[in-house]
């Protein structure tokens, strides 16, 4: 995907580009898009944290290992049987404590992560699958 070149318009608000692009992303096969577009190992933030309503805020942040804020390396697509309508898509990753992370392995979702800057190769492409997922 090059960045210089992508059409952002979707994601400003006009309504015609994001007809166009929900309906690309609705045939889309996430997976297969995601091991195409995406180039690891690539450094996020976990902005999200989807089990909050399972927890009280304080308990999930005791219990979770990467924590909301905390900036992992992201190393590849999970293997496994999921199923990214339902799970969306889980990514493995690597954090250490200078980073806010509790330990050094494991596995997140990526609907969970925003990768800075917008320059950054796979901001887009995390930034659709994100929008997609929110909005599907």
């Amino acid at each position: 995907m090059n960045a210089e070149r992508y059409d952002t318009s979707w994601d400003h608000g006009d309504e015609k580009a994001w007809d166009r692009k929900y309906k690309e992303w609705e045939s889309r096969d996430w997976v297969e898009w995601l091991r195409a577009n995406l180039k690891f190992p690539f450094r996020a933030q976990r902005m999200e944290d989807m089990v909050l309503d399972t927890f009280a805020p304080e308990e999930l942040h005791a219990r979770n290992p990467f924590p909301v804020g905390c900036e992992v390396e992201v190393t590849g697509l999970a293997e496994g049987d999921f199923e990214p309508d339902f799970d969306g898509v889980i990514v493995e990753v690597r954090g250490d404590q200078r980073h806010g992370c509790k330990e050094s392995k494991g596995c997140l979702p990526l609907q969970d992560l925003e990768v800075r800057p917008k320059g950054n190769s796979n901001y887009w492409p995390v930034r659709e699958f994100v929008v997609w997922y929110a909005n599907r």
